[in-house]
């Protein structure tokens, strides 16, 4: 663990080497399909790395170093990386990874906040993926892994910096009024959004994932898209009486053209949905403070 502050190009260099822990779940859950290899569906794959943002980005990160010179064009999606890569050397790559549990097995608080900030990006996720087939995106999975890599840098920092993240929160607690992005740049000197697009890029992650995570191009639908729903999936994690929820609503109705009714409809849809996978976080989902009706929810899941 790492508890003194280190500059932002400090930070890239060591995340850039640090071997990055994944899941319990996630290793549990690959382990299980290692063993029906030879009848493995690549998109059933697919479903278990896009539950760990962290698996995600090491899928990602991994093709990008072994790409060949035959690959012109970029791989964008887990299932299409997944295929590139092939499950035989997919699970010689990743059969033995560092735990996020055990990481932080000494720091209950910052696991919670850790799995917190897990749980409101695959939330995130499925907001994007839900508006993202409304307005009949061509490449959804691409909205997808941009909603849930856009907290990246938070979820590295609360794995390695726990005692800067942990005084995050606090000052945050003690200053209702005080906005994250100042918190951050009080106790770490920069912005975690800036920390995130400097991995992205010195990552070499797809220029197209590394715009649809920018807030500076929210002009660009489908960076809007997943701007919205990163954001949606922050403040309703704080409960449904959060400030800056009716804001968000009329936002999101607006973006996708819809009227207001319909817009709460699907956001309510996108959220029991996300609470079906609460077990792999192992924290409240913002379903738990959802305005209890009677819905039915969708039946297309990610991937």
């Amino acid at each position: 663990m790492i508890n003194k502050t280190l500059s932002l190009n400090a930070w890239v260099v060591y995340f850039d080497q640090a071997p990055l822990p994944v899941l319990r779940r996630t290793a549990t859950e690959l382990a299980l399909l290692r063993e029906k290899e030879d009848d493995l569906n690549g998109r059933e794959l697919a479903g278990v790395i896009l539950r760990d943002p962290i698996m995600t980005l090491k899928v990602l990160r991994f093709l990008q170093a072994n790409r060949g010179r035959s690959q012109i064009t970029d791989i964008t999606t887990i299932s299409r990386a997944v295929m590139m890569i092939g499950t035989t050397p997919f699970f010689k790559q990743f059969s033995r990874q560092p735990l996020i549990e055990e990481s932080l097995a000494d720091y209950p608080e910052a696991r919670a906040g850790m799995m917190q900030v897990m749980s409101r990006a695959h939330h995130a996720a499925l907001y994007a993926l839900d508006w993202s087939i409304l307005r009949n995106d061509m490449d959804t999975d691409e909205v997808v892994i941009a909603a849930l890599l856009r907290d990246l840098a938070e979820m590295l920092l609360w794995c390695f910096a726990p005692e800067p993240m942990l005084e995050i929160r606090r000052k945050m607690r003690q200053d209702p009024a005080l906005r994250s992005a100042a918190a951050q740049q009080q106790v770490l000197g920069f912005r975690l959004i800036e920390l995130q697009l400097a991995l992205a890029t010195a990552w070499h992650l797809p220029n197209l994932l590394l715009s649809l995570m920018d807030e500076s191009q929210a002009a660009m639908p489908r960076t809007r898209c997943v701007t919205l729903a990163v954001a949606l999936a922050r403040h309703s994690a704080n409960g449904w009486l959060d400030a800056a929820l009716p804001d968000d609503c009329k936002a999101i109705h607006d973006f996708l053209k819809i009227h207001q009714d319909e817009a709460w409809s699907r956001i309510r849809h996108a959220t029991l949905q996300a609470a079906q996978g609460w077990d792999w976080y192992g924290v409240p989902p913002a379903a738990a403070w959802l305005p209890m009706q009677t819905v039915a929810v969708p039946s297309k899941s990610i991937p």
